[in-house]
């Protein structure tokens, strides 16, 4: 573990930026096209922590320049609010278009210091709160929508012909159904039947693909869509995307919101909120935080679970949410019985966590420590963290590139959490208004653990096939998905 003593300050942080503007298009190619970007820094330097630009830069984007944290000793600093701000940090070194949010500055963008952040935060997590006897029968209804298509494309009959067809097929037709788009309109309507007391998968009045055309322009900027660099950085990288092309889309979202979400807008009223930046607000919440990180943990849950083959995990999987549930339900006691779920979606929140990058701005002059040394920060100097990485520091875990299921698991396991940081704080924090953690933090963990339980009550296993591109996503096929026995 970590030495506790004071380290002394020995030399500046390594690293350096290049020539102005090159130095930032550089590093930005090399970001996205290249390979290693952050373990080759690291070990050039010899440090976890280094300067180093991140995108999207100069010349039309903010300052680019930025201090890396990439170790479990330096990483907690970004939750230190007495030393950094986290005020416009949401997307990293630069914010987008108030446009995409109604006019409004919402809740991921502003400080903890500001007078409003409280407002917001106790308004998000009143939301949470009020609903908190629906999320379980929810989850759970829209989840036996979703296994009603998986199932409709299990029955369909296979196009392949003859005995070579039949073992290539397999126990899928030819065309076999995918991961994604199911888990996605679970993720959608169970969200909004909750919130809104309205289905938004109900013909169609909201769509995963239009809810991302209105997320895609606000992160482009920092991600790599998986397009050539010479149609990529022009159109995405090198200025920010204006809000009017995707305007009609949001509007969209809005008036559904709007129509449906009075219940929910009202819970803003104590708080003295205006209930048209209430609305916008929930609309960030809902789309942007909830439902797009679902999207992303829901099926790194899957895909990784498939992959496991050093056990039958999904075989204890399936014996565990079974014994744990017997005649009963999915509820709050089962939940406690199945401490291998738990374990195994804390760890694929450890190994690929839906948030991989954290921000904050030095508020003051501080000295940094590493697990073995210490540097100077400058008030104004903007921090970055690096999770994957962070949350693969092998001082903390041990084989911390192998996806271990029962990693999180008894008294050492509990231990453990604290180095878990996805939700912008360790996992043995709470969120509150005097901090940045993610407000649904426990809402997260727990409807993810209510799927994955309820899966298991439905099918005994599954295999997921490589993965294809739709628009910026991966999709995963199933290649093998047996119903309960």
């Amino acid at each position: 573990m970590s030495n506790d003593r004071n380290l002394e300050v020995k030399r500046d942080v390594p690293g350096e930026y290049g020539a102005p503007i090159l130095g930032s298009v550089l590093d930005r190619l090399d970001r996205f096209y290249g390979k290693n970007f952050f373990e080759k820094r690291r070990d050039e330097y010899g440090s976890t922590v280094f300067r180093v630009n991140m995108p999207p830069g100069p010349p039309f984007f903010p300052d680019s320049k930025v201090i890396a944290l990439l170790d479990q000793k330096s990483f907690p600093v970004l939750f230190d609010l007495t030393k950094v701000s986290k005020k416009n940090v949401f997307t990293g070194t630069y914010v987008p278009s108030t446009g995409f949010t109604g006019g409004y500055r919402v809740l991921s963008y502003l400080g903890q210091e500001e007078p409003k952040h409280a407002q917001l935060k106790s308004y998000c997590m009143d939301i949470l709160s009020s609903n908190h006897d629906r999320w379980i029968p929810e989850l759970r209804a829209a989840a036996a929508a979703g296994y009603a298509e998986w199932d409709a494309e299990l029955n369909k009959p296979k196009k392949s012909g003859g005995l070579l067809g039949g073992i290539v097929s397999g126990l899928l037709p030819d065309d076999p159904p995918e991961l994604n788009p199911v888990l996605g309109k679970i993720a959608l309507r169970f969200l909004t039947k909750t919130v809104l007391d309205k289905d938004a998968t109900d013909g169609n009045a909201l769509t995963e693909t239009g809810i991302k055309l209105w997320l895609a322009p606000q992160i482009a900027p920092v991600l790599n869509a998986g397009l050539p660099a010479v149609i990529q950085e022009p159109l995405l990288h090198t200025a920010p995307i204006p809000f009017i092309i995707v305007a009609p889309e949001y509007q969209k979202i809005v008036r559904f919101f709007k129509a449906n979400g009075e219940r929910a807008v009202s819970l803003a009223v104590p708080h003295g909120i205006d209930p048209d930046e209430a609305l916008h607000n929930l609309v960030f919440f809902i789309c942007f935080n909830t439902f797009g990180g679902l999207t992303i943990l829901w099926p790194a849950l899957f895909k990784n679970v498939s992959d496991f083959d050093e056990f039958d995990l999904q075989a204890e999987l399936r014996e565990e949410v079974r014994r744990a549930v017997g005649r009963g339900g999915v509820d709050a006691a089962a939940l406690g019985a199945m401490p291998l779920l738990q374990s195994t979606v804390y760890e694929v929140l450890r190994i690929e966590p839906p948030v991989q990058s954290q921000y904050g701005k030095a508020k003051v002059d501080f000295v940094l420590e590493t697990h073995v040394e210490a540097f100077k920060i400058k008030a104004g100097e903007m921090l970055y963290g690096y999770q994957p990485l962070v949350t693969r520091d092998p001082v903390v875990f041990e084989e911390p590139e192998k996806f271990k299921p029962r990693r999180f698991m008894g008294e050492e396991g509990q231990r453990l959490l604290e180095h878990v940081f996805w939700s912008n704080g360790p996992e043995t924090s709470s969120p509150s208004v005097d901090n940045k953690q993610c407000p649904g933090k426990n809402f997260v963990v727990l409807v993810t653990r209510i799927l994955f339980a309820d899966f298991f009550l439905h099918y005994d296993s599954f295999k997921l096939g490589d993965a294809s591109i739709s628009g910026t996503s991966s999709v995963y096929p199933f290649t093998e998905l047996k119903k309960r026995a």
